[in-house]
């Protein structure tokens, strides 16, 4: 039986399921969506929420309590050691989540992948910052369009 076996062990040491989704929260964090495998993704989300709750705390602290904002701080240094990702977390991603209680990402599977079917996932930001992507056109589409503008005139 597994009673108080909590943790997905996903076939790895302790250390490299540690390093994993340290690396996988940073890039979450940085880019705010991430593609992953529905298992991975589970404990991801887990990870991930509770650290934007500790950098949801440090808005409510008063700045005259400066030692409780860096001890907050240093918790999440702990997980992710790049501290650009860690300011973005606590400037601009804790501040949209200002409002909401809890349920900060949200997974949509995606199906299986095609090597060894495993099942995939997308984890990302509810309140994700839409990026403008540029719009593909078709060559063909603007050759023609060219003749047709040289014919008319």
């Amino acid at each position: 039986m597994r009673h108080k076996n909590k943790v997905r062990q996903l076939g790895r040491t302790h250390s490299h399921r540690k390093a994993m989704f340290e690396n996988m929260v940073t890039s979450l964090f940085e880019h705010e969506r991430i593609v992953t495998t529905k298992q991975k993704g589970k404990e991801l989300k887990k990870i991930s929420e509770k650290l934007i709750t500790k950098a949801k705390h440090n808005i409510e602290i008063p700045e005259t309590e400066g030692e409780k904002r860096l001890h907050n701080k240093r918790e999440v240094l702990k997980v992710i050691k790049n501290r650009d990702i860690v300011a973005k977390l606590f400037d601009d991603i804790a501040l949209r989540f200002r409002e909401r209680k809890g349920g900060y990402t949200r997974m949509y599977l995606l199906g299986v992948r095609q090597g060894d079917a495993a099942e995939m996932a997308i984890v990302e930001l509810v309140d994700r910052v839409q990026k403008a992507e540029p719009v593909k056109t078709d060559k063909k589409d603007d050759k023609s369009k060219k003749l047709k503008e040289k014919k008319t005139k």
